[in-house]
């Protein structure tokens, strides 16, 4: 027989299951907005996006900072989650490859404008790239492992060296309209390859 704490565990339970989809909605509204418009987009844009007050936003997050941060948090878990599932749902581990390194490259973009709230001399700086490193330094490595596994790839890549590249290749993307960044990812990604 049910109790009235049961009851209320189970409005606890939805509750907190409300609360954290709210907030994924709400992360994902601020990444497509600073993809758009950066890290300096007014939170009123942020807000419309993701349907709420602004007011939401600031409960959630505080400062600009907070926000920002819970993004790239957030983005890193994104990528790191679909490395497996998109292991588990390509045709091939380079063809998975290629989409989780897509998804990367959107991250990167995302995370534009971070070191300007986020100095490198900033503790808070430090423990996010480590933290980005350990999530995302092992899924990259597990496509890696899988493609040169298969015979598609050479099997000496490292995936921090390839994310570095990616990396690297992203630089300046934002600033100059004739440089796509994306194109050139592909064709580090086909680079690849082993040659039949």
């Amino acid at each position: 027989m049910a109790t009235e704490a049961d009851g209320s565990a189970g409005a606890s339970q939805r509750k907190r299951a409300d609360a954290v989809r709210n907030e994924k909605a709400l992360l994902d509204a601020a990444a497509a907005v600073f993809v758009t418009a950066g890290v300096e987009a007014p939170v009123r844009d942020i807000a419309a996006r993701a349907g709420v007050g602004t007011g939401t936003i600031y409960r959630h997050f505080p400062t600009r900072a907070d926000l920002i941060i819970a993004v790239y948090r957030h983005q890193v878990e994104a990528c790191a989650e679909a490395g497996p599932a998109l292991l588990a749902s390509s045709t091939t581990p380079h063809a998975a490859l290629g989409r989780w390194i897509d998804l990367f490259v959107d991250f990167l973009v995302t995370k534009r404008g971070l070191a300007g709230v986020l100095h490198p001399d900033n503790a808070g700086f430090d423990a996010l790239h480590a933290y980005f490193l350990d999530r995302l330094v092992p899924v990259c490595t597990q496509l890696l492992d899988a493609a040169a596994a298969a015979g598609e790839i050479r099997p000496d890549m490292n995936a921090y060296e390839l994310m570095r590249g990616v990396g690297n290749l992203c630089i300046g993307a934002d600033s100059d309209p004739n440089y796509d960044a994306r194109r050139l990812v592909e064709l580090l990604i086909a680079g690849l390859l082993r040659q039949q």
